[in-house]
């Protein structure tokens, strides 16, 4: 329990939006010491954790790179430490510096557009950097890129500059570097040996924790079948190569004849040195952290030959974990792989009789979806039917014959490449019959479940339940656990009411993505970028909002017009969800079976609010922005103006065709704020009360333009720009209209 109070204290600190001022950490740790005094050890305990929790985060801060140098060329040096990750244009990794330039931080995350020769971890540069501070896309439902940034303590990110171009150097040797150079190797060797096939991304990441190659196909599949953790290095995956390690030095120790040293001794060491080398290959995530310092505890216990509880060698490991990595609370890893462990010793530990193998197996499995399904839902609002079954086959075939073989071959790439050839010949076979398996799972109807998130109360009320329905038969009110699941699955949904509607602007940097909802309703009026095959704003943005929002069919899609910044994302949303009505200006998406042009005059009416597009007209423009689909929104007292990215040709259109039924009281600023839009004539036509900016943060045209804020402060408009404030939340309610700024709402201390 102490453990547990200690870890709540640094888990509270990650929720407040600022850390403690000098004076306040001094009233803190005087507060410790009189709750230490007074012999109120829990207490103590509790504000003990979040003064470390606040010191250590106050020591990360000061690793960021200082304002005055966003956006400035910095010569730096320094050595790739991850796998670099290559796209169509650029190739992105992390770059440890080596030497010491005055508020740059130690860690930076760089992209380098077409890069001269091939970029391999390990290699030492000489580069020069244009940088900004770490700041991630903020949206209701989406992953929390600039808190995994400040956890993985990267202080700035940026790209390299081709003048002057970048040459390697000499690097001193560091531990860090050689693990960047071993990873690198392993990897140049598997693309030798399997440089066009499939599974490759799969074999990486099971060798060396890179996932770099897994196609988002793949990825779909592994989430809607439940087996995402197996292709993450984890805890099972190192406890295994441990207990094979422990076993084979073992058996040969005790034929030396040499008996001076206990067998299990030199197993046990062996063993450990084993998983820790595997860890360090995989960079050392939380679940490998876990997953070792379990084995030390326990490897210890062995040693000595002392009987020490799985439960306690558990907790040690959380504690140790957390002392020495408090933002560790920060990954959503990080709760998986304990609570899946503490469910494995719940399950399995001290039970009587025993079952058949198979039946062990299945009750596991499904032990396991249904004790992990509060956090699978407070953190993804999907959790997969089809996990049980899945992970019956995928467990056994990858943890006893994929990943031995994997290692396997990777040790003789390097001595007997043409065994390592058949060996991974051999994996990948394996691995296309377990996709093939998987995929006819993943396409059941109801592969996965799609909620809206779960409440914290009925987080906590589903937890206990677990523990009651899981619980050894003759545990009284076991019964009981059924209903305090419920909460999770029958979450109220918050929906505007009848005649109102409301509006989010979502953060997806330099492009536009938004959402409106009415009662009964849903339309999305674009999709940001696509960034690469892997990724899109489409998928990554969008859906989770969508997800999110507990939205299962769209009503309509606006595709505004073809520019990726706008469209990119079209295709992931499309095959991710129904859609009734698409419409667009170009032919690529209104030609579609279903699709529609978007033309002046065309509208429909949804629960109390009309949507009325208004442009373009039947003679097009000569450029594609001004041909984006504009439309208004209105209901009996609020117009918003979508405009997409047309200019003021189209702006003066629009005023000499509707002239004061432009008027609007919220505009979506036409071309993110450049100084070829947002004409004053047009603005004085529409008198917006709020103009809403979708650009990205520190983008490289500079939008929005100062013209054109100096026009919006001039006519007394309100802005909200994306890049400052991420999703921007419009409610109407009667007379009213209440807007919601994400960073605001989600603010944290380490935020800019």
């Amino acid at each position: 329990m102490t453990v547990l109070i200690f870890i709540a204290g640094v888990a509270w600190v990650q929720q407040w939006t600022r850390l403690p001022t000098a004076m306040e950490g001094v009233l803190l740790l005087g507060l410790a010491l009189l709750l230490a005094y007074r012999r109120y050890w829990h207490l103590c305990l509790l504000v003990t954790g979040a003064i470390w929790a606040s010191a250590y985060g106050a020591w990360c801060l000061t690793d960021r790179l200082a304002d005055e140098l966003q956006g400035k060329d910095l010569a730096v040096q320094g050595y790739i430490v991850s796998i670099p990750k290559q796209t169509e244009n650029r190739t992105g990794f992390d770059f440890k510096l080596t030497n010491t330039v005055p508020g740059v931080p130690s860690k930076l995350r760089l992209n380098w557009y077409y890069p001269s020769q091939p970029i391999k971890a390990g290699q030492a540069w000489e580069m020069t950097v244009r940088l900004k501070k770490p700041h991630g896309r903020s949206n209701p439902g989406s992953f929390d890129y600039e808190a995994w940034l400040f956890a993985n303590r990267i202080g700035a990110t940026g790209y390299v500059r081709s003048k002057p171009e970048p040459r390697p150097i000499d690097a001193t040797f560091s531990v860090n570097r050689y693990l960047a150079l071993s990873r690198q190797a392993v990897s140049d060797r598997l693309d030798n040996v399997l440089p066009d096939s499939g599974q490759l991304g799969v074999i990486k990441a099971l060798t060396i924790g890179s996932q770099n190659l897994i196609s988002r196909r793949q990825w779909e599949v592994f989430r809607l079948t439940g087996i995402v953790h197996l292709m993450v290095i984890s805890g099972a995956h190192i406890g295994l190569v441990a207990a094979g390690i422990f076993l084979m030095v073992r058996w040969l120790w005790v034929r030396t004849g040499v008996l001076a040293v206990s067998p299990q001794n030199i197993a046990a060491v062996c063993a450990w040195l084993a998983a820790l080398c595997y860890a360090a290959l995989a960079g050392f995530s939380v679940p490998a952290q876990r997953a070792v310092l379990m084995l030390a505890v326990g490897l210890w216990a062995l040693v000595l030959q002392r009987n020490i509880a799985v439960t306690r060698g558990l907790l040690i490991a959380l504690l140790v974990v957390v002392v020495f990595d408090p933002l560790a609370l920060l990954s959503h890893g990080f709760w998986l792989s304990f609570s899946a462990v503490a469910l494995l010793f719940y399950v399995s530990a001290g039970r009587l009789g025993r079952a058949g193998y198979w039946r062990r197996v299945g009750k596991l499995h499904l032990s396991m979806a249904i004790g992990l399904s509060p956090l699978l839902l407070l953190f993804f609002q999907q959790i997969s039917v089809a996990a049980p079954l899945a992970n019956s086959v995928a467990v056994p075939l990858i943890g006893l014959l994929v990943m031995p073989l994997c290692l396997l071959a990777g040790g003789m790439l390097f001595c007997w490449p043409a065994l390592a050839y058949y060996l991974l010949w051999l994996v990948e076979r394996l691995l296309q019959c377990l996709g093939w398996f998987l995929q006819q799972l993943a396409d059941w109807p109801l592969a996965s479940l799609s909620l809206a998130a779960p409440p914290w109360y009925a987080v906590i009320l589903a937890t206990i339940g677990v523990m009651l329905l899981l619980a050894p038969k003759g545990m009284p009110c076991r019964y009981l656990g059924t209903f305090l699941l419920l909460p999770l699955f029958f979450v109220k949904i918050e929906k505007p009411g009848y005649g109102e509607f409301w509006f989010t602007l979502l953060d997806v940097g330099q492009g536009l993505a938004a959402v409106v909802q009415t009662e009964r309703h849903a339309l999305v009026f674009d999709t940001g970028a696509r960034y690469s095959q892997q990724s899109d704003m489409g998928e990554t943005v969008v859906l989770p909002f969508l997800r999110h929002r507990n939205v299962t069919t769209l009503d309509g899609l606006v595709i505004s017009h073809g520019d990726n910044d706008h469209s990119g994302g079209a295709a992931s949303v499309l095959a991710a969800m129904p859609v009734s009505a698409l419409y667009s200006s170009v032919p690529e998406w209104a030609g579609r079976p279903g699709g529609l042009y978007c033309q002046a005059g065309q509208g429909w009416h949804w629960d109390g609010v009309d949507f009325k597009m208004l442009s373009p007209g039947t003679e097009p423009f000569g450029g594609e922005n001004d041909n984006s689909c504009v439309l208004q929104i209105s209901n009996a007292t609020h117009r918003l103006l979508l405009t997409g990215d047309i200019q003021q040709s189209a702006e003066q259109w629009l005023v000499a065709q509707y002239g004061p039924a432009l008027a609007s009281s919220v505009l979506v600023a036409p071309h993110h704020g450049s100084k070829t839009s947002s004409s004053a004539g047009f603005l004085r036509q529409v008198q917006p009360e709020w103009v809403l900016i979708p650009a990205g943060y520190k983008n490289r045209f500079g939008f929005p333009h100062a013209t054109v804020m100096r026009r919006y402060e001039a006519l007394h408009i309100t802005s909200f720009s994306s890049a400052e404030a991420g999703a921007i939340s419009l409610k109407t309610n009667g007379a009213d209209m209440k807007v919601e700024l994400a960073r605001k709402r989600f603010k944290r201390y380490w935020m800019d």
